[in-house]
Formats: C-alpha cells, sequence, structure tokens
C-alpha cells in the first residue's frame, strides 16, 4: 500500500517523541511518499530555526526525505484539491490549506495518509487516515 506522511509524523521522528524508522521498517510491503508541500512545509521549519539548531535539523530532514518519492502538486491533484474544499467549506468542516492538499495528493493517488491528526484528515470524506503505532 502506498501511504503519504504527513508533517507531523516526520516532526515527530525528528523530536525523538515518535520512531519513525522502526515504524517505516516495521511496514516493509509498504511505499512510503511525502506530498510536495509536505517538503515545503519542513523546510520552512528549517529556515525559522535559530542558528543551534538549523544544521541539524536540515541533516535529519535530508536524511528523512531522501528515500522518499516526492509526489508533485499536479493539474489531477488541483481538481481533487478544488472537489475536498468545496466540500468541507459546504459541511464547515474546514480543515488547514496545506492538509487539504495532503488529502487531495492522497486521494488522487488512492494512497493512505499516515498522520497523528486524524481529527482533521477525518473530516475528508473516503481519505483513508492511518495514525502510527
Amino acid at each position: 500500500m502506498a501511504i503519504i506522511l504527513d508533517a507531523d509524523v516526520i516532526i515527530r521522528g525528528e523530536k525523538g517523541t515518535f520512531d519513525l524508522k522502526a515504524w517505516v521498517e516495521s511496514r516493509p510491503d509498504d511505499v512510503f511518499e511525502v506530498a510536495a508541500v509536505t517538503v515545503a512545509e519542513l523546510w520552512h521549519g528549517v529556515e525559522r530555526a535559530g542558528v543551534a539548531h538549523k544544521a541539524r535539523r536540515q541533516q535529519y530532514l535530508q536524511s528523512v526525505l531522501a528515500p522518499l518519492p516526492v509526489v508533485p502538486y499536479t493539474e489531477q491533484t488541483a481538481h481533487q484539491h478544488a472537489r475536498i474544499w468545496a466540500q468541507l467549506e459546504a459541511s464547515g468542516k474546514m480543515i488547514g490549506a496545506y492538509d487539504l492538499i495532503v488529502a487531495a495528493t492522497a486521494m488522487e493517488r488512492d494512497s493512505d495518509v499516515a498522520t497523528f491528526n486524524r481529527r482533521h484528515f477525518g473530516c475528508v470524506p473516503g481519505l483513508k487516515v492511518l495514525e502510527p503505532e
């Protein structure tokens, strides 16, 4: 199964509150990917980091992203994004802009989203949400 990693999963791995490497290794039959917008979110964290943490954060991010395919935002993603956006807006259950894009990326590819933010992603009809253990 293909799994799109949300930023919070990668960030918890960096903070040491989640063993990302062990979790990925425990799922040898799965293919892990990351949405392009998530890469931007993570690099934003590097850019905002203070001098004392920037190099360590950059090294961690590069090591995590190196083996992960980055899924681009395509015209098909844009269509899914618009559909989900309209549905959530109509239902009064809007989620964050980046979460919308991650959800659209996963829906377009028929992938799961691995996240600790089930509250937001669970609002997206038809999205398969996986909370890492």
